[in-house]
């Protein structure tokens, strides 16, 4: 059975007012509790060898989710995971690199 864990990186210094950085902060953690839920149902019809999955999602710079896969993956769940954030309207993170995905599958 495959480990997924999808962790919200919060900002140290919020660039919002910090009441709006706290409300922001806590949309980050429920979607993130809400993408690892959804990705542990997927990855269940998911023939793979693969242990563990671990997933950063943070805001960019124009505050929308961005998302990145911070381990070693095989292709299979590396689309899978593209697929699900794709869906979500989540950006792929500046600087990952995300090998023959289409978003449409």
């Amino acid at each position: 059975m495959m480990t997924i864990t999808v962790l919200a990186i919060l900002e140290p210094d919020p660039i919002p007012a910090p009441p709006l950085a706290k409300v922001m902060n806590e949309r980050l953690k429920r979607l993130a509790n809400e993408l690892e839920h959804e990705l542990s149902r997927s990855m269940d019809e998911i023939d793979s060898e693969c242990e563990d999955l671990v997933v950063y999602i943070s805001y960019n710079s124009k505050y929308t989710i961005r998302w990145k896969i911070v381990n070693d993956v095989p292709p299979k769940i590396e689309a899978e995971v593209a697929r699900q954030c794709a869906n979500l309207g989540y950006n792929l993170w500046k600087g990952s690199t995300i090998y023959n995905f289409n978003a449409r599958n």
